[in-house]
């Protein structure tokens, strides 16, 4: 039953974040050290084991690729009118709208949807959010861009090495990449937890706009699929794949992001909210239409 099966999808993807929710309200952790590891280790290896497998045909993807550049991009020139209707400023509204959650919650969601063979696209999707996030982002921000500095990011290093490596057809020992791979797999729950713990330092002060976040968000990247599908060679799993990218709820690291150049940092933070919030209900009526 298609109702049992997405539960089953969304479940444990939800339980995860509310669990690391709670213990982050009882708890207080220092989320940030968990982070580092994440971001320095833990994804890094995710992405190099994926990048690098035997089964990964880096042509495959291409399209794919440009796809969800596609999403992202369109999804800001759709949400910008809306943020002047809104009377909210472009710089504080637009960036979460195009900034998907593709890391704590798009890899753990299309994996479970779609199966371990559905890594490789969750991973190029989310490659390509991060690389635009980190290029673009400051620069809608504060017309910054350090190029420089996404290109020293582990995550970038383990996108050169695993793309050699495919292209080079060398294939890794069992060993090595086993342990690659194990500590890859170690990041998947890792993300949901800590986005749970994140959740708490955000808040409802500006629900309002977070409110239309949980609409705008999911709305404007389905819309920017549907309009680039008919332009895409893709599999079907493939356009299920883009399908729930274009719906992810926006990421944390737009909250962060604005912290750190003080561009209305409560306001992004009741977005974030929200918009996951929303997510509960939008990505369940989402996977009825990509499994169906």
């Amino acid at each position: 039953m298609l109702a049992l099966r997405i539960l089953s999808i969304v479940f444990p993807v939800f339980a995860i974040i509310g669990i690391g929710y709670l213990y982050g309200r009882i708890k207080r952790p220092d989320i940030g050290v968990t982070n580092q590891i994440s971001m320095d280790v833990l994804v890094p290896a995710l992405v190099f084991a994926a990048l690098a497998s035997k089964d990964f045909d880096f042509a495959h993807y291409w399209q794919l690729a440009l796809g969800g550049a596609g999403v992202i991009l369109g999804s800001g020139l759709l949400a910008w009118p809306v943020a002047r209707l809104l009377k909210v400023d472009v710089k504080t509204f637009v960036p979460p709208m195009m900034f998907n959650n593709s890391g704590n919650m798009g890899i753990p969601l299309i994996v479970l949807a779609f199966g371990d063979a559905a890594l490789g696209a969750a991973i190029i999707l989310f490659l390509v959010e991060m690389v635009l996030h980190f290029s673009m982002g400051p620069y809608l921000l504060a017309h910054r861009m350090n190029l420089l500095q996404l290109l020293k990011t582990p995550v970038m290093a383990a996108t050169v090495l695993g793309v050699a490596v495919s292209l080079s057809g060398t294939v890794l020992p069992d060993a090595l990449y086993t342990a690659i791979k194990m500590l890859g797999d170690a990041s998947i729950p890792m993300l949901l937890f800590a986005l749970g713990v994140r959740l708490n330092q955000v808040s409802f002060k500006d629900w309002h706009i977070g409110a239309w976040s949980g609409v705008v968000a999911p709305l404007s990247g389905i819309v920017m699929v549907l309009m680039l599908m008919p332009f895409l060679d893709l599999d079907p799993v493939q356009r299920s794949i883009l399908l729930v990218f274009g719906a992810l709820p926006p990421a944390v690291l737009n909250y962060l992001m604005a912290e750190q150049y003080r561009q209305e940092p409560e306001k992004v933070a009741s977005i974030v909210l929200l918009g996951n919030l929303a997510a509960l209900i939008v990505m369940p009526l989402v996977l009825v239409f990509a499994l169906g």
